[in-house]
């Protein structure tokens, strides 16, 4: 008896053992995460970029040394824009391609005095990306994650065996049913503060680009293009999130989900990450 449970008991570890290696596995072919082999780095000025997988969608920047002054990343493609704050610590941020193919001039900034910025970097990458959707699998800056993250752990489970629709409808009905809006945060939130995907996860609480941001990280993961929307619905600055699921766009608003807003009749869009 004793030996027989012995073998039920190593048994039971084994099978535990295979289902945890099964669902880090079924983690890790879908989720993509942004890595660097060292031989892709540009430098100029006091800006450092990593161009190594400039095809994927996305180059990390950062500043060579720390610094304490306040920073800009601009980016340009032609007659478009992006500007970004850039931390000062010395560590690469992520940032999306999101402009498509051609040539991109990306600038650093730095703040002197008030609000004037002098000049501190400025190189020029050429991108052919292998897939169009490629930006939008990434963790970045606006929706940013690691493989720490409740919600990447959260949506590899809610999403185990399912299929791209499947697993769309799964996430956009836990985020329905198990987030809060916060209406505090959004009468005290400061310009420029980047979505939190880790500490709205956690509380199960956030305002419009955290929900959009938790939406896209959790899609993401499970190898579903998912951008973060900003703009405006009706006339209410906001963010939501449109995927690509089966090659066709779908678009989910968890805030509106929540009914934390009234059903917006237009979204107008003004950038997206």
């Amino acid at each position: 008896m004793k030996r027989k449970a012995l073998l039920c008991f190593l048994f039971i570890l084994l099978a535990t053992a295979f289902s945890a290696v099964a669902f880090s596995g079924a983690m890790a072919d879908s989720a993509k995460w942004p890595a660097s082999s060292g031989k892709g780095e540009k430098k100029n000025g006091k800006m450092q970029l990593d161009v190594t997988n400039i095809s994927e969608g996305y180059f990390m920047a950062k500043v060579q040394k720390k610094n304490t002054h306040k920073l800009k990343l601009r980016v340009v493609k032609g007659k478009e824009s992006l500007t970004y704050d850039l931390n000062g610590s010395g560590n690469y941020e992520v940032f999306p391609l999101q402009l498509g193919n051609g040539k991109y001039e990306i600038s650093l900034w730095e703040n002197v005095s008030g609000k004037k910025y002098s000049s501190a970097g400025k190189l020029t990458i050429t991108v052919k990306l292998k897939d169009e959707n490629a930006p939008y699998l990434y963790p970045n800056q606006y929706v940013h994650y690691t493989k720490d993250s409740e919600a990447v752990k959260q949506a590899a489970a809610l999403c185990k065996d399912k299929d791209a629709a499947k697993s769309f409808d799964a996430v956009k009905k836990y985020m329905a049913t198990s987030f809060v809006y916060d209406f505090v945060k959004a009468v005290t939130i400061k310009s420029g503060m980047l979505p939190d995907v880790d500490g709205s996860f956690k509380k199960k609480m956030g305002v419009c680009q955290d929900l959009a941001a938790i939406t896209a990280c959790m899609l993401r993961t499970q190898g579903i293009p998912c951008r973060l929307m900003i703009g405006y619905a009706d006339s209410q600055y906001h963010a939501w999130t449109i995927s690509i699921v089966n090659k066709k766009e779908e678009f989910f608003d968890p805030t509106a989900a929540l009914n934390a807003i009234s059903k917006p009749k237009n979204y107008t869009v003004e950038r997206y990450y």
